[in-house]
């Protein structure tokens, strides 16, 4: 029960970003060189996108980053506040102020690094036909620094669990690294999720560094089998790409529990030896608005069971449950109370 978890139970380091949300054209997505259901980092062709969709589009804002919106599902199905904390970065300005507001409303006990040069970090969320394409401009959420973590590391000592979305990775991998050398030497539990091809493209020696210390992996189908491509695997077949993933090496002696999902087919999950099919909850077609966010709310149900004890089978049922909740909104908006069992 969520009463028996200790405050800080759960660790997060993340880039926090205020999504800027609306649905566009595919000519508006070819316009920037943006492909529908991706993820990636700004260039400086894309800056010009920001005030464009401000300018001609019905946005909305939602707080976003992918570790902080795990996190403040898990919180959500928790119900008990400052379970869980998260890290990060920001600027000093009033993005940063609503950001703070809605991850504190949820209950997540949110702990800022403040950069004064950098403006606090944005994602444009793109939607066409229920696909979203994200394109993160980081800005201050790229400036987290060390000194901030060493600063505050009896919240680190506090934990027993940690996740990190990969997108940290692009920032201070350091950080992480020292967080899951922590989390191996006093036998606690680092879960870390793939979250994006390019990732695995462009950042594959730090995502190498910290994979021996990781128990739980995380991923959708697209990322599995772009780390494949790049661990040259030689095969397509999802089930040993999996099988694969838990048996790079391993830092300490428990099995890496691999959870990959496919959208609406069956999510996989390799465990003790042999890899596990776990279907979705149906959805019609009609009720889905917006996939953004989902695969951060499926992660945040499973790390809502997995701090209480719960074994696969309810972290699996929990996490189906926030991600078919959060498809049928904007975003990771959370407008109910979870009425999860």
């Amino acid at each position: 029960m969520a009463s028996e978890v200790a405050e800080g139970a759960l660790f997060g380091l993340g880039n926090p970003l205020l999504d800027i949300s609306t649905t566009v054209t595919k000519d508006f997505l070819d316009k920037y060189d943006l492909k529908a259901d991706n993820a990636i980092l700004a260039e400086d062709k894309h800056k010009p996108m920001y005030d464009e969709m401000v300018k001609n589009f019905d946005v909305q804002y939602t707080p976003g980053g992918a570790t902080q919106n795990s996190l403040r599902i898990a919180q959500w199905i928790l119900g008990k506040p400052n379970l869980a904390t998260f890290f990060g970065c920001v600027g000093k300005d009033e993005f940063a102020t609503t950001l703070l507001e809605k991850a504190k409303a949820s209950g997540v006990n949110v702990n800022y690094d403040e950069n004064e040069k950098e403006a606090t970090g944005t994602c444009a969320v793109l939607i066409t036909d229920n696909l979203r394409s994200l394109c993160a401009n980081l800005a201050a959420a790229n400036c987290y620094t060390s000194k901030h973590l060493d600063k505050n590391w009896d919240q680190v000592e506090r934990a027993s669990f940690f996740y990190s979305a990969g997108f940290h990775l692009t920032v201070n991998p350091d950080a992480m690294l020292k967080i899951a050398q922590h989390s191996y030497d006093e036998k606690k539990t680092y879960c870390f999720n793939l979250s994006a091809p390019f990732l695995s493209q462009f950042f594959k020696e730090p995502l190498l560094k910290l994979l021996p210390y990781v128990d739980y992996l995380f991923g959708n189908e697209t990322e599995a089998h772009e780390f494949s491509k790049q661990q040259n695997y030689g095969t397509e077949d999802l089930k040993e790409i999996v099988k694969k993933i838990s048996e790079e090496e391993k830092k300490s002696e428990k099995t890496r529990i691999v959870v990959i999902t496919q959208g609406s087919d069956p999510t996989l999950v390799y465990k003790d030896g042999e890899v596990k099919e776990f279907p979705v909850i149906p959805i019609k077609e009609e009720d889905i608005v917006d996939t953004n966010g989902a695969g951060d709310a499926f992660v945040g149900g499973f790390l809502a069971q997995l701090i209480q004890g719960k074994d696969i089978e309810d972290c699996i049922k929990c996490a189906n449950y926030t991600a078919n909740y959060c498809i049928r909104q904007s975003g990771t908006l959370i407008n109910d109370k979870a009425d999860f069992k």
